[in-house]
């Protein structure tokens, strides 16, 4: 790797961070994913695994080292990050209507596969019985919903223009 992917990550994992942050406050709205993706998706794995990773660590000093969190965020985004990098790989070229439609449904899929995973992390960390298990699962739905909303709204506005500025970027 060369000085600007050290730079590249670097304010990529900062931009990251500043934007979870921006939007903390909101259950379920934020722009990370669409972020992520779009990185992963244009500069693929090695790339987006250190950003990913140094993401994860990052966020942990502004909003605490919950073990759940960490767990939960260092599988979901590494996997995360190999998806859209096998489906950037995949996918070259001039980004159509069909290619948008797989991009958002499976960013939709993930996510809610994100708060399903939180759904079978935390109850196994803290040993919930089955009562509590189902009301951790019930509690979470409308944060799911939120958070898949919030994607297919963020990725289909804002992907095409930020691989089209990551294209013009990497030329000059």
């Amino acid at each position: 790797m060369k000085a600007k992917d050290f730079a590249l990550i670097g304010v990529y994992t900062a931009l990251l961070i500043g934007g979870q942050f921006a939007l903390s406050f909101a259950a379920g709205v934020e722009v990370v994913t669409v972020l992520l993706l779009t990185f992963a998706y244009r500069f693929g794995f090695r790339r987006s695994l250190i950003v990913a990773n140094a993401f994860c660590i990052l966020r942990c000093f502004i909003f605490g080292f919950f073990p759940t969190v960490v767990i939960l965020y260092f599988i979901y985004y590494n996997l995360f990050v190999l998806l859209f990098a096998f489906i950037g790989k995949k996918f070259k070229g001039r980004l159509n209507a069909v290619k948008l439609v797989i991009i958002v449904s499976t960013a939709a899929l993930a996510n809610a596969c994100f708060t399903l995973l939180d759904d079978v992390i935390t109850p196994l960390f803290y040993s919930f019985d089955q009562a509590a298990t189902k009301a951790y699962f019930i509690a979470s739905l409308y944060t799911m919903a939120t958070h898949v909303i919030c994607t297919i709204a963020t990725v289909t506005l804002l992907f095409p223009p930020l691989i089209t500025i990551f294209e013009k970027g990497e030329k000059n």
